[in-house]
């Protein structure tokens, strides 16, 4: 049985339910609508009709409380307490994570290594917050440099960049090495910054890029990448390339040898939603 099918035999099922609550609102002098069509016109490039009374509804989710709060959907990767869901990357491979946990927020300092997700994730939408040291020891990109490597490969440049210059492709909200941020909306050094990016992951097809990633990342509210295309991984002065990998991959937060504190790091995968 197709999704339509069976989209329509739950929908039969609920029918008569809904008649009911129908006449019950008519009597109680409510306002009413029906909630579906089957005679309207087919939509282009999709099985659905226009206002279709077959289409399968949203999923109900619950959002945070409030702003910056997981929704019920979401994976929790860091709420303040430990550093449970996380390994560290070094040169021996994983290690237990070791970067410092106090108050809410986790630290990583010079050498201790790139924290990993546990977890694996292709399209998906992440809230990460994270804030560069309030005192001042360098400049350019040794000023709160860290990255939010997506599938482990590609940054989303972390740095203080509140009077900061440095390259254009480096500096916060950028695709490191890749794409500027459409604007500078970086918050004083010490200050809580958040990143919430949606992310569609590349696919590949029998070893060959069959399409690249994309990404939108909204810097303390501010749309800093506008479904950007992603030009390959993560590199330092040469242009960066795509090579095969998983659908899903764990998140990776960076240690470029400065302090940078993180907090509230949440994932929602996106999948399951309607397709045509």
């Amino acid at each position: 049985m197709n999704l339509r099918n069976i989209a329509i035999a739950a929908v039969a099922a609920t029918l008569a339910a809904g008649l009911l609550l129908s006449q019950s609102a008519k009597k109680k002098g409510y306002r009413t609508s029906p909630t579906g069509y089957s005679d309207t016109p087919q939509l282009p490039g999709q099985t659905w009709k226009v206002h279709d009374i077959a289409r399968p509804k949203p999923r109900v989710v619950t959002p945070g409380a409030q702003y910056g709060a997981p929704p019920s959907d979401a994976v929790v990767l860091f709420d303040g307490k430990d550093l449970s869901k996380w390994v560290v990357e070094t040169r021996k491979g994983q290690q237990p994570a070791n970067w410092t946990v106090a108050n809410g927020y986790m630290e990583v300092k010079s050498g201790a290594g790139t924290l990993v997700s546990k977890e694996k994730f292709g399209d998906a939408q992440y809230h990460i917050e994270w804030a560069a040291p309030a005192e001042i020891t360098g400049d350019s990109q040794w000023r709160g440099n860290s990255g939010v490597l997506l599938m482990s490969r590609y940054e989303i440049q972390v740095l203080d960049s509140y009077n900061n210059p440095t390259y254009a492709d480096g500096q916060a909200g950028s695709i490191y090495g890749q794409w500027p941020p459409l604007v500078n909306a970086s918050r004083k050094p010490g200050e809580w910054q958040s990143y919430d990016i949606i992310f569609e992951a590349p696919k590949f097809e029998a070893g060959k890029l069959a399409r690249p990633g994309f990404v939108t990342v909204i810097h303390n509210g501010v749309v800093t990448q506008h479904r950007k295309e992603i030009i390959g991984r993560m590199a330092h002065r040469v242009v960066g390339t795509y090579a095969p990998h998983d659908p899903e991959e764990p998140l990776a937060l960076q240690d470029h040898d400065v302090p940078v504190r993180y907090r509230n790091i949440w994932v929602r995968r996106l999948t399951g939603y309607d397709q045509p």
